[in-house]
């Protein structure tokens, strides 16, 4: 008899409302709110701040505390310019391509609600192909069809309205996940998962669990910096995304040799906790899941480095879900393992005492 997939009905039309919902970084309440009402069921209570980070918490009386965390936010534009003709330039919100945005569709986001535009660019016939330019911050220009300003102005576009990427979840082949937003709202739905399976397999945990999915990651850990706080966790799980090396003109001797399909991507990193990080391939290894592992300098880049170097220290460590296409509109993730690193999540926690300190020198 086949295993009965983690990722059931239910699961996937919330995943799929999760991710066509657009939540950009600084505007994530939408998002949180769909978040948090797919996981009510599976938390004792929840926990939010002011910029939006919204936590639930399995055991809250516990003095022990594990984070397991992903982000919410979604790379974005804002409006910083309109010209007399009508025509809008942009600045990032987060880590936007500038590379890919010609010809796309786009939504700025109103008080008015959605003013539909497209990233114009000229006509190949047109171009001097001596000199020809690439598609850069300063002249790539959003056109809502308006014939000036005013007219602009007039829908309720103004500058700091945010833009975002309409392009919606889809599956290819069957089990590859693409959508925008990938990054990383799939680290969202694989820590409601987790909650979701120790509330059915009926586990107790001797610990409080503090399910977290924090804001601002995308313009510097921002929202993990700030819970982290608020929490004051022991122990921080983080799940965030990382690159696919496969695809062309990407340098395995620098970026390393990861493939979607393999298995969740262990980080080994100095915010990585040495032992924890250890508990996790051990883990892996007793349960047959299949992992990767990552070499990253300095710094992981991802929310663990705020949790890591916070409150005197917290014991953390990085598990990563291999991504191709990384900030462009068709990320995509294997279905197997987005199952393989909640499941990773799951077993791990399964194996943590209550009170461990995960020191080298106890």
């Amino acid at each position: 008899m086949a295993k009965k997939s983690i990722l059931d009905k239910k699961s996937l039309t919330f995943l799929e409302s999760y991710l066509n919902n657009a939540a950009p970084t600084g505007y994530e309440w939408t998002g949180q709110k769909l978040w948090m009402e797919y996981l009510k069921p599976y938390v004792d209570e929840f926990i939010t701040d002011t910029y939006g980070t919204a936590v639930g918490v399995i055991n809250p009386k516990a003095k022990y505390k594990v984070v397991i965390e992903g982000h919410a936010d979604e790379i974005s534009w804002y409006v910083n310019y309109i010209s007399d003709n009508g025509l809008i330039y942009v600045i990032r919100n987060g880590g936007s391509d500038h590379q890919i945005a010609p010809s796309k569709i786009v939504n700025i986001h109103t008080k008015k609600g959605i003013v539909k535009g497209v990233f114009g660019w000229p006509a190949i016939h047109t171009r001097d192909k001596s000199k020809e330019q690439a598609p850069k911050p300063d002249n790539i220009t959003i056109d809502v069809g308006a014939k000036d300003k005013e007219e602009v102005e007039k829908m309720g576009v103004h500058v700091g309205c945010v833009i975002t990427y309409p392009d919606e979840f889809h599956v290819l082949n069957g089990d590859k996940f693409v959508c925008r937003a990938l990054d990383n709202r799939m680290g969202g739905f694989m820590i409601a998962q987790v909650a979701r399976l120790l509330k059915e397999n009926k586990k107790t945990l001797p610990f409080g669990l503090y399910v977290t999915n924090s804001v601002q990651e995308e313009i510097g850990l921002r929202g993990a910096e700030m819970i982290t706080h608020t929490i004051q966790p022991h122990v921080a799980i983080v799940t965030d995304v990382t690159h696919d090396t496969t695809t062309p003109m990407i340098e395995k001797k620098t970026q390393g040799d990861l493939i979607i399909g393999k298995g969740p991507v262990v980080a080994y990193a100095p915010a990585v906790q040495q032992k924890l990080r250890d508990l996790i391939t051990e883990t892996a290894e007793d349960k047959k899941i299949p992992f990767q592992r990552s070499a990253l300098s300095r710094a992981t880049g991802t929310d663990t480095d705020a949790f890591a170097y916070s409150n005197g220290g917290v014991a953390s460590a990085l598990i990563s879900l291999p991504l191709r296409y990384m900030h462009t509109t068709v990320e995509m993730v294997h279905r197997d393992d987005v199952e393989n690193v909640i499941k990773l999540i799951y077993e791990t926690l399964l194996n943590i005492k209550d009170g461990e300190s995960f020191s080298y020198f106890e």
